[in-house]
């Protein structure tokens, strides 16, 4: 079992982070957020498959305004991205917002944190502390060939996250979540190993810019999975350039990986090889598509020949083992019949329904 890193916990609208909290997952709309309409919807389809937590772009006063709005249409928290103008974080406050992010890169007038920090201090509103890699405040003290250099990097990006910590701390103010992300995984995992001895604040994880689906997905694994498995992260994003559907479930893939989250099924399914004898790559893809409707955490196995399709089929809670044009149907560990191949699927979905 993993140990997680001590963090206390903080409060954002309904949701728990740090402490003995389960690691929350959350993603971020990709409409405009002056479309509250548009962003609601969004949020609609976040909520149905399990996010928990959304942040929204705010890159003016008027999607700063729309946040009233948003809040009304939708049932998670709802954090507001601030970049550059300190008055958006205000006008957000105002509007309702459950949380902020700050830039330390981005937003460095002492004066200007200052008074946000008042501000949420006064609605108990928690901010994070988000530093990115690609967009950290200057450092003159630093050689170019420092800069360069994953050492370098990860120093600067937790003295810019330490530098703000002080600030707020200073300002009586605790209600902190930080994150510091980079492209890079080695970076990324150095930088929150580094910060996570240092501070008690709850850390948010996440792979930045990390691309397509497949890469984005699979360089999020990596990243996040090395640091939720030294027990460090207490709320994750994989970004990723799709939908935030997408985003959602693969975070709670890598949770599921690692027996940290229980949420929606399992999909167990061989990678087939010559000694298959049914359709079980098409097979596979029609149950995986199937089972995007299901939100009970069942595991399904989806095997293709006798030689480890039985054996993980009948630790599934439901699964089924392929024959020559047919196939064995399980569930609980026992075999339900044998069918031909072309009723595999519908008998396995009403096996899963009648779960």
């Amino acid at each position: 079992m993993i140990q997680r890193h001590y963090s206390q916990s903080i409060q954002i609208g309904k949701v728990t982070i740090g402490g003995d909290a389960p690691i929350v997952v959350q993603s971020m709309t990709k409409t405009d957020t002056r479309d509250a309409a548009a962003t609601i919807e969004q949020i609609r389809r976040l909520e149905e498959c399990g996010c928990e937590l959304v942040r929204v772009a705010v890159p003016d006063l008027k999607a700063a305004q729309s946040i009233a709005e948003i809040k009304k249409g939708i049932n998670i928290p709802l954090v507001a991205d601030i970049h550059f103008d300190y008055r958006l974080a205000l006008a957000s406050l105002e509007h309702g917002a459950d949380a902020l992010r700050l830039n330390p890169g981005n937003l460095r007038d002492p004066e200007h944190i200052a008074a946000v920090v008042q501000a949420a201090k006064e609605r108990q509103t928690p901010i994070r502390i988000g530093v990115n890699a690609g967009s950290m405040p200057p450092d003159e003290g630093c050689q170019s060939s420092a800069i360069s250099s994953t050492t370098g990097i990860v120093s600067r990006m937790v003295e810019a996250a330490m530098a703000q910590i002080r600030l707020l701390e200073s300002l009586d103010f605790n209600l902190i979540k930080v994150s510091l992300k980079a492209f890079d995984v080695p970076t990324t995992v150095e930088a929150y190993r580094a910060i996570a001895s240092r501070i008690p604040y709850p850390l948010h994880l996440g792979i930045t810019e990390s691309g397509l689906t497949l890469p984005g997905s699979i360089r999020s694994a990596i990243g996040l999975g090395i640091l939720l498995s030294e027990g460090i992260g207490d709320t994750i994003r994989v970004s990723l350039t799709d939908t935030p559907e997408k985003e959602v479930f693969a975070a709670y893939e890598i949770l599921k990986s690692l027996n940290l989250r229980e949420h929606g099924p399992t999909l167990v399914s061989c990678p087939t090889c010559g000694r298959c004898e049914i359709d079980l790559i098409s097979l596979a893809k029609k149950v995986g598509e199937r089972l995007q409707g299901v939100s009970k955490p069942i595991k399904v196995a989806v095997m293709g020949c006798v030689v480890n399709g039985p054996g993980e089929a009948r630790e599934a809670d439901v699964g089924i083992a392929g024959g020559k044009g047919k196939g064995a149907l399980f569930r609980k560990g026992k075999v339900v019949r044998t069918l031909p191949e072309e009723e595999l699927l519908s008998a396995l979905m009403s096996e899963i329904e009648d779960l």
